[in-house]
């Protein structure tokens, strides 16, 4: 067992205020796998103090340093790559090969992107008559959830210290083992005292008090709808600046000219990735009427295909959700289909077969899903695909939009030209082609109670940016 009992709080390893641990179980077995502490407000008010202070030297330190101390984060999160990986398949379940390359591989280039970005970003410019700056918006709390833990992280991190940000982060408590990693890591390259600061525990306690505190300048969340608009009405009291990536319920669109069977493979991986624990995976399959059989014939060989098991194993390309909670709330979900009058079509309620103990489900395919069903319209957040038909173009891209969220979405088409009038007329915050591939150059966010703000790229860096208006006399005219 791992046991990890203190927080990084202004360039140290502190004794947390209280004496509460927090137990971190293996979604793989159930069985314990590490202790951390349960902070406390007092540790939040340890760690903003701290920020506080380091901001204002942070904030002035010269870009080049700043974009080199980025470069050695991203150097040491190379080095210990292996160990990141395998971490986060022990504590949220991702296959390894999976884990080491997007949960280890992600973190690793998105320090790498803004240390590069830094170079040639204009902090400042000439408008008429005006200098523009750009300026660090002050003191970031980051909150953070566990499906990508350590994505999520640098997604917030990496561009607010960018910035000239100083950063509190407070993890989730289902999978924190890699953020105490990401400590290591910044303390070893050099950070100046306070500029990064981890308090681990508990989001009534720790991330209510964070978005409550008055010396916090904004806060960046990542998590569930409900949980967003909770820190939003703490933030209010203080008028922060709040930028939310939430919940999804993507769908894509398979037109009639489309490779059905590239379509529904590539649909079915991004609704499986990570067990289905991905915000933006494509959940709801549209497929014309003519091809529901052929699709759903293709969907249900393919889900049963899926290898579950023990995420450390070679082979396995399922392993478990990531705790006893989140298992049932799957389930439910899949018992809701069921008395709604969706067609099961692969998986369901029982376990994968030698797979009893642990949080297992088998990935799970509805057809003849309604419009406007439980099942089609919340996110379920396990690997549960939903096929819906349509008659005609505009009929898919209202059932596309017609749901609360906005975050991703997909068209598949023969014609790139008619995918793309598709794409434009979809209420979402990205659209992928063809199953065209992540960039993490490109702004990530969504539409609606998908959240505001975006992520990655410049526009991640923009984030954590006020601008400021320094008007100046013209030059005086020539006689």
């Amino acid at each position: 067992m791992i046991e990890r009992t203190h927080l990084f709080i202004d360039g140290r390893w502190v004794e947390p205020a209280g004496r509460n641990h927090i137990d971190v179980l293996c979604p793989a077995d159930g069985s314990l796998l590490a202790r951390i502490p349960e902070g406390t407000a007092a540790d939040v008010d340890a760690a903003v103090t701290a920020a506080r202070r380091a901001f204002t030297g942070w904030a002035g330190t010269p870009v080049p340093e700043r974009a080199a101390h980025l470069q050695r984060i991203h150097a040491g999160l190379k080095a210990r790559a292996g160990e990141i990986g395998e971490t986060i398949s022990r504590e949220m379940g991702m296959p390894l090969k999976l884990s080491q390359r997007i949960q280890a591989g992600s973190p690793i280039a998105v320090f790498s992107y803004y240390a590069g970005l830094l170079a040639a970003f204009p902090f400042e410019e000439r408008v008429g008559n005006s200098l523009v700056l750009r300026e660090p918006v002050g003191v970031v709390a980051a909150i953070t959830p566990w499906n990508y833990p350590l994505h999520q992280v640098s997604l917030k991190v990496a561009p607010a210290l960018a910035a000239g940000c100083t950063v509190v982060l407070k993890p989730s408590e289902l999978a924190p083992l890699n953020a105490f990693i990401l400590a290591e890591v910044i303390e070893a390259a050099g950070l100046p005292a306070g500029v990064f600061n981890l308090v681990t525990g508990y989001g009534p306690v720790v991330g209510e008090a964070l978005a409550a505190h008055r010396e916090v300048d904004m806060i960046s969340f990542t998590g569930s709808t409900a949980a967003g608009r909770r820190v939003s009405e703490f933030a209010a009291g203080t008028i922060k600046r709040v930028a939310l990536e939430l919940g999804g319920k993507s769908a894509a669109i398979v037109l009639d000219d489309a490779d059905l069977a590239a379509a529904v493979k590539g649909t079915l991986a991004t609704c499986c990735v990570n067990c289905g624990q991905t915000c933006s995976a494509h959940t709801r399959l549209l497929v014309p009427e003519a091809l529901y059989a052929e699709a759903a014939q293709l969907a249900a060989t393919i889900a049963n295909g899926y290898r579950p098991g023990d995420p450390l194993a070679e082979g396995t390309t399922l392993g478990p959700l990531v705790s006893a909670r989140q298992r049932e709330r799957v389930l439910g979900y899949i018992r809701k289909g069921i008395e709604e009058g969706a067609e099961l079509l692969a998986g369901g309620l029982e376990p994968p077969a030698g797979l009893e103990a642990g949080w297992f489900v088998r990935p799970t395919v509805f057809g003849r899903v309604r419009p406007g069903s439980t099942l089609e319209q919340e996110e379920v957040f396990g690997p549960v695909l939903s096929i819906i038909t349509y008659r005609d173009e505009d009929e898919a891209v209202r059932i596309a939009n017609d749901t609360p969220y906005g975050l991703a979405g997909g068209v598949w088409s023969a014609s790139e030209e008619r995918a793309l009038r598709v794409a434009r007329r979809m209420r979402t915050g990205q659209v992928d082609i063809n199953g065209a591939p992540f960039n993490l150059q490109a702004p990530f966010g969504g539409y609606r109670q998908s959240g505001n703000g975006r992520e990655l790229g410049r526009y991640g860096l923009e984030e954590f940016l006020e601008y400021k208006a320094i008007q100046l006399r013209p030059p005086p005219k020539a006689s």
